[in-house]
């Protein structure tokens, strides 16, 4: 009687518990560029719901270029975002900015690009229609550093010609209205530009044999104090990844919407360009970040070049070496943890 008494009470009593809340998700800030082919996994993994499935609740920062990005860092404005390479190198000399992935190979889409009559002055005569022109930049960027690697192709260095520093919209201003022939953009501005006033884009980074990635990266002191949620985030981004390469048609309209959203439209012609840049799973991640037998992994030989660069031209006087801020740690973190690893290489939904 006593047993049955006694089993009778814990049944009521568990009848009243109150269930356990789920654990309240973690926030991460996350900074970018809006309207680049880069940035659309943050928008589909908000839109899809993706943060929550491992915990984390994304707040974004956005910036228009690379440089106002990285110092930002400084007051620790945002936590991880995705970057520009030349703005990378800046932020591990500077502010203690690590790069922990590629975003992707931007090489064709950074671009020097000319007004029409520019353009048939080029074809003509590249060397001689560049020589002496004002070519407009934004400075300590990925455009610079392909308008640079064009110069060189061409035979010429920046002492050739005056490069002028504006921002990216100033840049097409000018080259609309004629005030200048030449400028450096990257998508999807180029894009606007042939379509508005017929522009051409004359050299690309990939032209020039100037690879150019793009970097995922994170705060040093927010890396050392909370790795585990640096490789949750690593792991949405990929699972972003995968997401895109599975479903091309669902991708290209997310793009286009994106775009638009953000003031930036692009037709469905531009969308597929951008779709073919390459971007990097968890195993082409792996694979481009390893470093065998102490040789320098692909990506050290990419960012060293663009150290190399950002020094000659006196942006840096004393360049990092790639392996004291690039690292595979936080993928490898990904790649060990059963549930992150299954996730990140989920395309899937």
């Amino acid at each position: 009687m006593k047993k049955l008494i006694c089993a009778s009470l814990m049944a009521v009593s568990a009848a009243f518990v109150v269930p356990t809340a789920a654990a309240a998700p973690t926030h991460i800030n996350v900074s970018y560029q809006p309207t680049n082919w880069w940035a659309l996994p943050y928008i589909l993994a908000t839109k899809k719901n993706w943060w929550a499935d491992v915990g984390l609740q994304a707040s974004y920062s956005t910036f228009p270029a690379g440089v106002p990005q990285i110092a930002s860092a400084a007051a620790g404005s945002w936590d991880v975002g995705g970057t520009g390479s030349v703005p990378a190198v800046i932020g591990a000399a500077r502010y203690h900015i690590l790069t922990i992935g590629v975003t992707n190979d931007e090489s064709a889409t950074n671009v020097l690009i000319a007004t029409k009559a520019a353009a048939a002055s080029f074809h003509k005569d590249p060397k001689t229609a560049l020589k002496g022109q004002k070519i407009l930049v934004t400075a300590n960027s990925t455009g610079e550093y392909a308008a640079a690697a064009c110069l060189e192709k061409y035979g010429l260095s920046e002492n050739d010609v005056t490069m002028v520093n504006l921002g990216q919209a100033g840049i097409m201003t000018a080259l609309s209205s004629g005030t200048a022939g030449f400028g450096a953009l990257w998508a999807p501005n180029s894009y606007t530009l042939e379509d508005q006033i017929g522009a051409t884009i004359v050299c690309t980074g990939k032209d020039a044999n100037a690879i150019i990635p793009g970097a995922l990266v994170v705060r040093e002191d927010y890396a050392r104090e909370h790795p585990d949620l640096v490789a949750k985030y690593l792991a949405v981004y990929l699972h972003a990844i995968k997401w895109e390469k599975a479903h091309p048609a669902e991708t290209l309209t997310a793009l286009q919407e994106a775009d638009k959203e953000a003031g930036v439209p692009i037709s469905e012609k531009y969308a597929k360009v951008e779709y073919q840049r390459p971007i990097f799973d968890l195993a082409q991640q792996l694979s481009i970040m390893a470093r065998h037998g102490g040789k320098p992994s692909e990506v050290d030989v990419w960012f060293d070049k663009i150290s190399a660069f950002m020094k000659s031209k006196g942006s840096l006087q004393e360049v990092p070496a790639a392996s004291s801020y690039i690292t595979d740690k936080y993928l490898q973190m990904v790649n060990d943890d059963p549930k992150l690893k299954a996730f990140a290489n989920d395309g899937s939904k």
